[in-house]
């Protein structure tokens, strides 16, 4: 069902409110120039709505969530973090340099969802500093700055959370014990040879960024500097590097670790912050919410934890041989799992941008059963499909109402709900909604409307 607010924002772009039609392209007029290379010509026509407290809540459920996901090598290994890797698949490695440096994983990510017409349902749970879409809420800002959208939200009084500005605030909070609580001096850190494939974007942020008042330095990892105990990048003195290189990605060349460890000695010595720290690889796999749907690891939960995983996790479970929960009977997972072709979507435990996901209705059945063999072999999780509602969008051209299907988002930093974002295309394409997928998906901002706007 369409809400309100988005029906009033239809209904007036129909009946001739050229101004609010064409908002979007108004609004991009505002763009700084590199945000406006990284998104500008991929816009909605329109943003998206959301009561707010229903976005809360789903937030709170998210970092409940967190909470549950680190606590699993405790609950189901006895603490031994090494076992616990050996179940997700993750290498020997890999698990040292998730060990490498002690702590708990930073409470950092970025949830998948689709709105199913009841709630949000978690697609996957993005918990690692190597986040798109931190810039996006600039849409939502500039829109405002436009007089016709403007005018729309102060008459049904919406409001939205800045992405940025809860980053810029993580960071400044992670730096204060180098910083002393002034302005540190940020190093976005890729993986070597990593930085071009993404430079469009990393400029964006460095942009906002500094609107922001924080120095960003963009490099590679062999470019970060040890001299004195101190990271240098170009000359700069370092504060805090923002990791966007992975686990994955070290193990990737034969001497990564040697490549990364000034950058742990500095964090270890307290010279320099390395946010977020590895322990995220303990998290960023999707293998993690596997473990935590299967009926054995329910048997530990509380009621309310149960309560919290029916609320917003699709039935997942890691492709294996053996028997399972599904439907409330015990079942032979793959013979359920090929029974259950059109229901079901298969996941690669690690990657980024849909890489390896195979949507089992848009497969043959002799290519879902290959496929499930080799998520066998590979370390695949199997999930039930989430089917998204439908989001009317008005084309500003012809100003027909064209039905889009949506992923949302919910940022999530050590201060709770850090704001959302829309990738979306339109209905009847394939199943990964993803801004490098064939351009065919746009993106927008969410404004989040109060409830009584919803239940009157």
């Amino acid at each position: 069902m369409t809400d309100p607010v988005t029906r009033d924002y239809n209904d007036r772009c129909l009946s001739g409110d050229d101004k609010l039609l064409h908002v979007m392209a108004e609004a991009r007029r505002r763009f700084p120039r590199m945000f406006d290379l990284s998104c500008g010509d991929r816009l909605l026509p329109r943003p998206f709505f959301i009561d707010e407290a229903r976005m809360r809540d789903c937030a709170a459920d998210l970092i409940g969530l967190f909470d549950l996901l680190v606590g699993l090598p405790a609950r189901l290994f006895d603490g031994d973090l090494g076992r616990y890797c050996e179940a997700l698949g993750i290498s020997r490695r890999r698990a040292a340099l998730i060990q490498r440096v002690p702590g708990p994983p930073d409470l950092y990510g970025r949830a998948d969802l689709y709105h199913d017409g009841d709630s949000f349902k978690l697609l996957e749970f993005n918990i690692d500093s190597a986040l798109g879409g931190t810039d996006r809420a600039e849409i939502s800002r500039l829109l405002l700055e436009t007089d016709a959208f403007r005018a729309f939200a102060e008459e049904h009084r919406l409001g939205y959370v800045h992405t940025g500005e809860r980053v810029a605030q993580a960071l400044r909070r992670a730096a204060e014990p180098v910083t002393g609580g002034a302005d540190p001096v940020v190093a976005f850190v890729e993986e070597d040879g990593g930085l071009p494939k993404y430079l469009h974007l990393a400029r964006s942020f460095q942009e906002m960024l500094g609107r922001l008042g924080l120095e960003v330095l963009l490099t590679e990892v062999s470019q970060v500097r040890s001299d004195g105990g101190r990271l240098f990048v170009d000359g700069r003195k370092i504060d805090v590097v923002l990791r966007y290189f992975t686990d994955e990605d070290i193990v990737a060349v034969p001497d990564g670790e040697k490549r990364v460890e000034p950058i742990f000695r500095a964090h270890e010595d307290g010279t320099a912050v390395l946010w977020t720290n590895m322990r995220s690889g303990q998290v960023f796999n999707k293998g993690c919410l596997a473990l935590l749907s299967d009926a054995r690891t329910r048997e530990a939960l509380s009621p309310e934890e149960k309560a919290l995983l029916d609320r917003i996790l699709p039935w997942t479970r890691i492709v294996s041989t053996g028997r399972t929960e599904a439907g409330g009977e015990t079942v032979d997972l793959l013979d359920y799992c090929r029974a259950h072709r059109e229901e079901l979507i298969l996941k690669p435990h690690t990657g980024y941008g849909g890489d390896g996901i195979i949507a089992g209705w848009e497969v043959s059945d002799r290519e879902w059963r290959e496929a499930l063999a080799e998520g066998v072999r590979r370390d695949y999780t199997v999930q039930r499909r989430v089917v998204p509602r439908h989001e009317p969008v008005v084309d500003p051209e012809t100003r027909a109402v064209e039905d889009w299907v949506a992923a949302w988002d919910a940022f999530i930093t050590p201060d709770g709900y850090a704001g959302s974002h829309i990738r979306a295309r339109r209905t009847g394409g394939g199943a990964v909604i993803n801004m490098g997928a064939g351009g065919a998906a746009r993106t927008t901002g969410i404004f989040l409307t109060p409830r009584s706007l919803i239940r009157p």
